[in-house]
């Protein structure tokens, strides 16, 4: 069986390429380059796809820069030293609706009955792409709209992290081999890629880290 995992390079997509692997899939990586604006997580996913292994590392450019109305694509300041209430700044409008667009077409043509992706709706609980009921809703969309699902054969969209802490997550990781310090979080990077500390995927990751006794091994 094969299936295709979004891997973006960070901490959580590391997780779950790892249990794809698991449970018995043949993984396809998709990583995508959106517009961001700095490249350390692409990087990661290159050594995170080599220390894991898979089928296949493909990437894909959509320049949502285009549009900008993000920390993540835009000359808008990342916050810092606090986490941020409601909807962040750093979500990127409709990332994810593209993301898992473009894992169904992969999906679709190597054959895969199943997409793996990160989302989490504890950590991320502002972006609107990452609760449960849109999943659901992009499950009815895969099964509508694409050859296999007309044909009986819906794509499976898998998000085993969705109701887990960040702690539960790098447990999960841990026991299957995963090594963290492949992995890049941070929203703002310097320029040789060094994690700032500050912003909230830094923040929320140094803690679970810290709650486990463990120091990031990417800092």
């Amino acid at each position: 069986m094969r299936s295709v995992v979004l891997l973006s390079g960070g901490l959580d997509s590391a997780t779950c390429l790892a249990i794809a692997r698991a449970d018995g899939t043949e993984p396809y990586a998709l990583s995508v380059l959106y517009g961001q604006r700095h490249l350390a997580e692409i990087e990661a996913s290159k050594r995170v796809a080599a220390a894991l292994g898979v089928a296949e590392h493909k990437f894909v450019r959509v320049e949502l820069d285009a549009f900008g109305g993000s920390a993540l694509t835009d000359d808008i300041a990342v916050p810092k030293d606090s986490l941020a209430e409601g909807i962040p700044v750093t979500y990127v409008p409709a990332r994810n609706t593209v993301m898992l667009s473009l894992a169904l077409a992969y999906a679709e043509v190597v054959g895969a009955e199943a997409i793996y992706a990160g989302v989490n709706a504890l950590d991320y609980s502002g972006y609107p792409d990452c609760r449960p009921e849109y999943i659901a809703a992009f499950q009815e969309l895969a099964r509508l709209a694409t050859k296999a699902g007309v044909e009986g054969r819906p794509i499976s969209i898998r998000v085993p992290l969705i109701s887990l802490t960040k702690v539960e997550i790098i447990k999960w990781g841990l026991s299957l081999g995963v090594n963290y310090g492949l992995t890049h979080s941070c929203y703002d990077p310097s320029p040789d890629g060094a994690a700032c500390g500050h912003c909230d995927a830094c923040l929320i990751r140094l803690k679970a880290f810290g709650e486990l006794g463990m120091t990031d091994p990417a800092t």
